[in-house]
């Protein structure tokens, strides 16, 4: 059976670190959509791991990981995590696999991301940069390139040229990127790569039907999914429990559990920095996409710093505010989580009150019924808040749900109530073993 672990806000909500323990019975650990534009960080034995593209079971000695069919991926990147991970001296030998069928992410798709970017300037949707839409978009449009197609090169040459010449015809002098060396290094990827490609279908099949306990590793969160979430302030791929079916041939009917994960508080990242020298025309982007909750304050700066928010894979200071729990119940109603994990606890530990978001109320003083498609209508909504009385003892750590201070307890059962799912795990620090489990 299956047990599947997803964001349920806006991502960085660390369901690595879950990923990370339920893995350690887990025999298979699979992503199913997104690419290096994830990033799941992991402390274990003292040593961080940030992960990417490739799933955290491979911290897991004893489970074999798949990048599912539904997963852009850039090869350069995927060689590079392994080559990190072994530097670290984790053995991933025998253990990491790609779908044939997952489509192939450029360099110069990573380019043209930048472009699109500055073409849509004060409307920029604030990407990592690391190409993923245009890499969806070339799916979508039937003109990328499966993984398969890597090993027949007349046919990957062909494609990838007629990719080039149609992004130069776009932008012309613009686009600085030469398709001739790009070829010539997947010319020596190609071999090297051969043998972590599979056909994975079969594959999990026969992961199915062995009964081999499946642990499905969700990459964003619900609300940056291309078709639930804040659209166009969304990623390019169906983060949700729909992405996890078509991105891995996973039965519905082997979801054992469908785990939501829960940060105490609400973080976005909107808005680049790892293509600034390229893309100058960026550097004023600080955030894109709405935030009902955000508190662009001294409450905000102080999540931000006790919660170390900063992107994983972008290194973006994230936007901070209070916990929304109609964004939580929206979620819910798209994923059907039968668990939640509500992560860094801790982290409101020095508050003497905390705020959470249990409506949103339009200018005429109407209560929205759930969060709605309309952004222009939700930006004229003010959230409506319950505030709770801070607990302000050090939970750092607490290892039983008894031990954690009364007022704790009333916020999590508030939440469990709320939205009507038990929290099943309660993370309370950075470590693998700060994690209460019910």
């Amino acid at each position: 059976m299956a047990t599947v672990v997803l964001g349920t806000q806006f991502g960085d909500e660390g369901k690595g670190k879950l990923t990370d323990i339920l893995c350690a019975t887990s025999q298979f650990c699979a992503r199913s959509a997104g690419g290096d534009n994830a990033g799941h960080t992991i402390v274990a034995n003292g040593i961080t791991y940030d992960l990417h593209l490739l799933p955290s079971g491979l911290l897991n000695p004893k489970c074999m990981n798949l990048i599912g069919s539904g997963v852009v991926v850039h090869v350069p990147s995927f060689f590079k995590e392994l080559d990190d991970l072994k530097n670290k001296g984790v053995n991933t030998d025998d253990r990491i696999l790609i779908s044939d069928r997952a489509q192939v992410l450029f360099d110069v798709h990573r380019l043209v991301d930048g472009l699109e970017e500055v073409e849509l300037k004060e409307r920029k949707v604030g990407t990592t940069g690391k190409g993923i839409g245009p890499c969806y978009s070339t799916r979508a449009a039937r003109s990328g390139v499966r993984i398969a197609e890597i090993f027949h090169k007349e046919t990957m040459d062909r494609k990838l040229k007629a990719l080039a010449y149609g992004y130069n015809k776009r932008f012309g002098d613009l686009l600085n990127h030469d398709v001739d060396d790009e070829i010539r290094r997947f010319d020596d990827y190609r071999e090297r790569l051969r043998p972590f490609v599979v056909d994975a279908v079969p594959l999990m099949q026969s992961a199915q039907k062995s009964g081999a306990k499946l642990l499905v590793e969700g990459a964003n969160a619900l609300m940056l999914d291309v078709d639930y979430g804040t659209y166009p302030y969304v990623t390019s791929s169906n983060t949700g429990i729909g992405g996890v079916f078509t991105g891995l041939a996973l039965s519905p009917f082997h979801v054992k559990e469908i785990v939501g994960v829960v940060k105490a508080y609400t973080t976005r990242v909107g808005g680049y920095f790892t293509l600034l020298n390229t893309f100058p025309a960026l550097t004023n982007d600080v955030g894109s996409g709405p935030f009902p909750t955000e508190q662009d304050n001294s409450e905000g700066e102080r999540l931000q710093s006790r919660g170390h928010e900063f992107g994983v894979t972008t290194g973006r200071r994230r936007r901070c505010g209070w916990l929304d729990l109609v964004i939580v119940k929206y979620s819910t109603a798209v994923n059907h989580y039968t668990a939640l994990n509500l992560t860094k606890l801790d982290i409101l530990d020095d508050f003497a009150e905390i705020p959470v978001a249990i409506g949103y109320k339009t200018q005429d003083g109407q209560e929205l019924e759930s969060f709605p498609a309309d952004l222009d209508l939700l930006s004229t909504t003010e959230p409506i808040y319950k505030t709770f009385p801070g607990w302000q003892t050090d939970t750092t750590g607490v290892k039983t749900y008894a031990d954690l201070p009364e007022k704790a307890r009333t916020y999590i059962e508030f939440l469990e109530e709320y939205i009507g799912v038990m929290v099943k795990y309660i993370g309370t620090g950075p470590q693998r073993e700060n994690m209460i489990v019910r």
